[in-house]
């Protein structure tokens, strides 16, 4: 008996869900390093606005201090809102991560047991064989030993 189509089709249908899990772990990867490229970015103008006061305080202008400080909130606010949002998405990819490997093992346990039915279908066949063989031996011997058997009553 070969390995049902049942079979079969769940191992297709695992297959198609790990890869949909994958996808979706991916896209979400993406999203959170979007997220940490912008919080970089923040740091960066964060980092530029306390140049530009540093600079206005040795120059003296007052507008390049405003600036800067105006650098510096607004990169702290922004901070402040990427911080929830990039924790946020963390726990996401988390869970997303323990569903594809899920998904994985799931896949795996559906391989395993096709695999497993086709080597017990193979043992199978080569005992079949191998029966045959043994049958085929026999019925030879008992076919030259009747020969034998009938030619030496003639």
């Amino acid at each position: 008996m070969a390995v049902s189509r049942a079979l079969r089709r769940l191992m297709r249908i695992r297959d198609l869900q790990e890869e949909q899990s994958r996808a979706a772990l991916e896209f979400a990867l993406g999203e959170l390093q979007c997220l940490e490229d912008a919080l970089a970015a923040t740091c960066e103008q964060d980092h530029r606005g306390r140049n530009l006061v540093h600079v206005s305080a040795e120059t003296g202008e007052v507008a390049d201090r405003l600036a800067g400080l105006e650098e510096t909130r607004t990169a702290s606010r922004h901070a402040e809102a990427l911080g929830p949002r990039i924790d946020a998405m963390g726990e996401e990819v988390a869970e997303l991560r323990q569903v594809f490997l899920m998904k994985r093992v799931e896949r795996r346990q559906a391989e395993t047991l096709i695999h497993e039915v086709e080597a017990r279908e193979s043992v199978e066949a080569i005992r079949r064989g191998q029966q045959s063989l043994d049958d085929w031996y026999s019925s030879r011997i008992f076919h030259e030993a009747s020969r034998e058997g009938v030619e030496e009553k003639s």
